[in-house]
């Protein structure tokens, strides 16, 4: 393994003459007041595509991290948000409709559920960014987050440059906001029971928590202001609720990467944990709970005498303890896929959903279609395993009932503890409430034609689910016989990338952004994890360096699977005489289905921020 501190993979100017090519969606255009555009009609703005589909977290991290760039560039810049899905219930239009107002993406989105224009920009990873310029050509291609403030410098020079040609031209978007529409709730997240038997509801959307009366239905009172932010009066996209033992209630304040505790008695909510900044790699991974960054908490749990915390911006579970005040890793990698084991060395994709029980603690890992589970591992230290009941991976998702080998979710993002020991998975984008049986090993279906269900609480005899697209709360007898469903198998719709067999070369292509270079102050500052699925694939090249590029040898009669793929780097500004330069961390996870045929190429190029020769 090299770790030499390496070159950047040459890459060539962003002012390379590229034609963007035109923009495809069989779905439509949203938020344009039904107009639909083509590049031409763009011209003279400098158009950013967002490529994203609505179930990754790192999409929504980056609709959050260019709002500011968004409202800066108003009269200059175009941002398109081209809907490219993953799995099947991505590609209905409806869901892509509930998905722009449930997260509130200001700027027009072409949906495209067959992924033409994906394919026409060779996009290979959500999130993908590319930049065109005002006359129409491709000046730089981004993959994953951490590239705002790259973007923020290339508008400015884009900006400059072509007001001195004459070729800018600035005036209002084409941005056309919905009209808005009046419920109680507006996409709720999670839900709880309060000790008085009222609901207490995360109205995500709504940026506030609501207390509802046992019917479900009436509102007693709203906690936080409705605005978005992070003050004593306000949050940002709550999901999560657990009950404290003193009767408290800790909130997962998702997108202020922070933990809130509500105390229904006295009205008040104060922040317990994280810093309202995003994680990044790098950062600490235990300490005082208020000095730790956080990365998109998205359910809680009071379990094994803590708050466990599905931390699915990282991919890992996090405990928070209140009696220390800290926050610690508790179980994952930050490697993203399905793999158990002792909890340090886990792999998760996107824990969304947590349900406690005395012995383990359940865990809708969504992006795998999984329900996993924590456990002790029986040990001395009294340390936890990780352990899957249903779900292979990142790939392999649908509705299918039957034993727990070979059943299948779809992106489940809540889980509740039966009494009788089974557990209710909240199938979201199946729309149904399955359950899993450990006592038989059996998936079964409870109740189908829900809204994206996203979580479910227990009511005596009833389950009462958070219907989080119909905007309620629906209540339901548990059945004694399950619903029959006809089964449905799915992989993920993208194209397999054919290869040559025996040795590949990937590169991983990157480009300090302008008026920056690598951060090699202490040490190398990049970093790639190659894997395989299955590990077969790869008979050598797997594992961690800090080379962006490597040669990879494909097994012999191995003749498809997946290569995943996380790079990043590190850049700072390029000034000797600033003692503190600010620097910022690139960073993105590729999952490449590859087909190995005598006609494949030999070269696997990734771009994580420039352009490949």
């Amino acid at each position: 393994m090299n770790d030499a501190t390496p070159a950047p993979t040459p890459a060539p100017s962003r002012r390379a003459r590229v034609r963007a090519p035109e923009l495809i969606g069989k779905g439509g255009w949203l938020n344009t007041g039904d107009t639909s555009y083509t590049l031409a009609d763009l011209r003279g703005r400098i158009v950013i595509l967002d490529f994203w589909t609505f179930c990754c977290i790192n999409c929504l991290h980056v609709l959050d991290e260019l709002r500011e760039l968004e409202e800066k560039h108003r009269d200059t810049v175009v941002i398109i948000g081209v809907h490219s899905p993953k799995f099947v219930h991505e590609a209905e239009h409806q869901a892509v409709v509930d998905a722009v107002e449930r997260y509130e993406v200001h700027h027009p989105v072409l949906d495209d559920p067959e992924l033409a224009t994906w394919k026409q920009y060779a996009v290979r990873a959500w999130p993908t960014l590319v930049v065109i310029d005002p006359e129409g050509y491709v000046v730089a291609q981004h993959a994953g987050e951490g590239h705002a403030h790259a973007i923020e410098r290339l508008v400015a020079e884009l900006e400059a440059e072509h007001a001195a040609k004459g070729t800018l031209r600035r005036g209002d978007g084409p941005y056309v906001p919905p009209e808005p529409v009046a419920t109680d709730l507006r996409f709720p997240g999670k839900a709880l029971v309060l000790p008085g038997g009222n609901f207490l509801v995360s109205d995500s959307t709504r940026h506030q928590l609501v207390e509802l009366e046992p019917d479900g239905e009436t509102v007693v009172r709203r906690i936080g202001n409705g605005e978005r932010g992070f003050g004593p009066d306000a949050f940002s996209e709550p999901q999560g609720l657990a009950l404290l033992p003193d009767g408290r209630v800790v909130v997962a304040d998702t997108v202020n990467h922070a933990l809130r505790v509500y105390d229904p008695a006295g009205g008040t909510v104060e922040t317990v944990a994280g810093t309202g900044r995003q994680w990044w790699q790098g950062s600490p991974t235990a300490g005082p709970a208020l000095e730790v960054d956080l990365s998109s908490p998205w359910d809680v749990a009071w379990w094994a005498g803590r708050v466990w915390i599905a931390m699915a911006g990282v991919h890992q579970l996090w405990t928070y303890d209140p009696a220390t005040g800290t926050v610690e890793v508790a179980a994952g990698t930050t490697n993203e896929g399905l793999v158990d084991g002792p909890a340090a060395e886990a792999w998760f994709a996107q824990p969304s959903g947590l349900a406690a029980t005395e012995e383990r603690l359940w865990v809708a890992d969504s992006e795998t279609s999984a329900l996993r589970y924590v456990e002790r591992d029986g040990g001395a230290d009294g340390g936890f395993a990780v352990r899957t009941a249903v779900g292979t991976g990142l790939f392999d998702f649908g509705h299918r009932d039957g034993g727990a080998g070979q059943a299948l979710l779809q992106h489940p993002l809540g889980v509740t503890a039966l009494p009788d020991g089974s557990v209710a998975v909240s199938d979201t984008y199946n729309h149904a409430l399955r359950r899993y049986d450990p006592s038989t090993g059996e998936v079964t279906t409870l109740a189908t034609d829900l809204r994206e269900p996203s979580d479910a609480v227990l009511v005596g005899e009833d389950i009462v689910v958070v219907e989080s697209a119909r905007h309620r709360l629906t209540r339901l007898r548990l059945p004694d016989e399950a619903v029959r469903v006809e089964a449905a198998a799915h992989r993920t719709r993208r194209a397999a990338t054919e290869v040559a067999p025996g040795t590949l070369r990937l590169e991983v292509v990157f480009t300090a952004p302008s008026g920056q270079k690598l951060d090699t102050r202490y040490g190398p500052s990049t970093r790639l994890l190659v894997s395989a699925t299955p590990p077969e694939l790869l008979a050598d090249g797997g594992g961690t360096g800090t080379d962006l590029g490597r040669e990879l040898v494909l097994a012999e009669g191995v003749t498809e699977g997946v290569l995943h793929v996380s790079a990043m780097a590190a850049s700072c500004d390029d000034d000797p005489a600033n003692e503190y330069p600010a620097c910022h961390v690139h960073q993105q996870d590729w999952g490449v289905p590859v087909r190995v045929t005598d006609s494949g190429t030999s070269r696997l190029a990734l771009v994580l921020a420039g352009l490949d020769a």
